[in-house]
């Protein structure tokens, strides 16, 4: 299940992820996104918000979360990613690679230095 909260004023999304992701949760995350990017042109910015990361209930949920980043990263300004899971500074690494979006990672107790930083153009 993934929680979202669309801070509308500034075009930040929080996501917190809380147990297995499955190919359900990217489809709720994008009908929340989509309405705001189409209306709007993007997002300034996406705050993975969880104290570890839970991993995908199965394959559809990985592919899931794929499509997802590879549909949205052109229209994300940043992504903070607020975790204390080891796999954040790999998966920092490796989507410079592949998205648009500026990414960091800030610590679990940081969300709100993180909050700042997804606010500043």
């Amino acid at each position: 299940m993934i929680k979202h909260e669309l801070l509308d004023h500034d075009g930040i999304m929080v996501v917190s992820p809380e147990g297995s992701l499955s190919e359900e949760d990217f489809i709720q995350l994008a009908n929340a996104a989509d309405p705001y990017i189409e209306a709007h042109g993007g997002l300034s910015g996406i705050m993975i918000y969880t104290e570890t990361f839970p991993g995908w209930k199965d394959f559809s949920g990985l592919l899931s979360h794929l499509r997802f980043v590879k549909d949205h990263h052109h229209k994300i300004g940043k992504v903070a990613l607020v975790t204390d899971s080891r796999a954040a500074a790999v998966a920092e690494s490796l989507a410079k690679h592949f998205v648009s979006a500026e990414i960091r990672h800030f610590g679990f107790v940081d969300k709100a230095q993180a909050l700042d930083w997804l606010r500043q153009s």
